[in-house]
């Protein structure tokens, strides 16, 4: 394997809190930016976010997300823990799990190492402790975040890839195949599963090696406002849907302060 390059052992982090969470920065700061041992490439910002639920009754009351701009890849991750320490604890293995895979790649790039085999990124991912919302009343819910942008034009296995390295429990993107707007989410703990505007047979998608099924279900078309309604209607973590307005496949999500995002592709 190559050497590691000279870059430092840390690295500078933006931590911003939200709640009563004394010295949690400060161990933040300690804890994340340590992972620069790890890094192949120069991170050229971090920014972690640590926030204290407001419902006392949650077990695991402090969310802790963070983004690294590892040389313009964003690598991506999100917890929750009892206390701030427990949720920067799970943060910093997350996060050090995708860095090794990071490295992994950056070797194997340049000829260090050989690939592993087909998926092994995906077998050997440590399990996932992703966030709960916080229960807000449903009328109080509103979409506080509206995230529109090009949607990228790829397969299945690079979408499941970017899903992973994101730490993302969907992934909208346009599917190569049948040039679709389509939204890959895990199926189970060793499949995937793919939605579609108009779904098509496995057949028709760009060729894949991935455990993969089908919905047969086309999108649903909504407006906004009857994507919302619906959401909260099943109790969905998430829907795609074909907004109406735009006529594009969308992502309405919970956010983990109980309310929606907004995701849509640029027109």
């Amino acid at each position: 394997m190559r050497q590691r390059p000279e870059l430092p052992a840390e690295f500078d982090v933006e931590v911003t809190t939200h709640g009563r969470l004394p010295g949690a920065g400060d161990y933040a700061r300690t804890k994340i930016g340590g992972l620069g041992r790890l890094t192949h490439e120069p991170v050229l910002h971090a920014h972690v976010r640590l926030s204290e639920h407001g419902d006392p009754a949650m077990a695991r009351r402090v969310f802790a997300q963070a983004n690294l701009d590892v040389n313009g890849r964003l690598i991506r991750a999100q917890v929750e823990g009892a206390t701030a320490r427990e949720a920067v604890d799970r943060l910093e293995a997350r996060l050090r799990h995708r860095l090794e895979r990071s490295a992994e790649h950056w070797e194997a790039k340049r000829g260090g190492m050989p690939q592993g085999g087909p998926h092994e990124w995906r077998h050997q991912s440590e399990p996932t402790h992703r966030p709960n919302y916080f229960p807000r009343p449903e009328s109080d819910r509103r979409i506080v975040r509206h995230k529109s942008f090009s949607v990228p034009l790829c397969n299945v296995e690079e979408a499941a890839a970017e899903m992973e390295m994101l730490d993302y429990d969907f992934h909208l993107f346009t599917e190569e195949g049948t040039k679709q707007d389509s939204v890959l989410y895990r199926g189970g703990p060793a499949e995937y599963r793919l939605a579609q505007v108009d779904p098509r047979p496995a057949a028709e998608l760009a060729p894949f090696d991935l455990p993969l099924s089908i919905s047969p279900q086309p999108a649903p078309r909504l407006t906004v406002a009857r994507a919302i309604e619906r959401i909260a209607l099943f109790g969905l973590p998430f829907l795609f849907f074909v907004d109406t307005a735009q006529d594009r496949g969308s992502v309405l999500y919970h956010r983990y302060d109980g309310h929606y995002g907004l995701i849509t592709p640029v027109t």
